[in-house]
């Protein structure tokens, strides 16, 4: 699985992307899916310096591939507060998905995942599902659908 209930976090506060991407990043690591954050937060960073993953609509896709990364994950956030995160509609961001693959994978699993959340994500009911959610077990549930898509 891509995502269990301990990488999803709601209501989370943060005042910029770094410290949002360091706090999904410590889900990742508690769950084992990474052996470094920093190492991991390093990559993400590097990302994201190359053009902002904010996609619009409020969402925000940071990601990395990195050799720190033991299985493929998706990290959740649903921010308090919108951010600035350099996004492409200029919106404020309070959704967020943190993708991390691990280096070695040969199959391009990292656009394979961006694809199917892309996809997703263009469907205004799986949003506003999303941003209604009001427990980590209703987003658990609204997000298995991505891996079934």
């Amino acid at each position: 699985m891509l995502i269990n209930r301990n990488l999803i976090v709601l209501d989370l506060d943060a005042k910029c992307k770094t410290e949002v991407i360091k706090k999904m990043i410590n889900l990742a690591y508690k769950e084992a899916r990474i052996i470094s954050k920093e190492d991991f937060l390093k990559c993400v960073l590097e990302r994201e310096e190359e053009i902002s993953t904010g996609v619009g609509n409020g969402i925000a896709i940071p990601h990395g591939k990195s050799e720190t990364v033991k299985e493929a994950l998706i990290v959740f956030a649903k921010l308090k507060n919108g951010i600035d995160w350099e996004s492409m509609d200029s919106e404020r961001v309070d959704l967020i998905f943190l993708l991390g693959v691990p280096e070695r994978n040969k199959e391009n699993l990292h656009l394979k995942i961006l694809a199917q959340l892309s996809r997703k994500l263009m469907d205004e009911d799986f949003v506003r599902l999303l941003r209604n959610a009001t427990t980590e077990e209703e987003v658990y549930y609204i997000l298995r659908s991505i891996e079934a898509s």
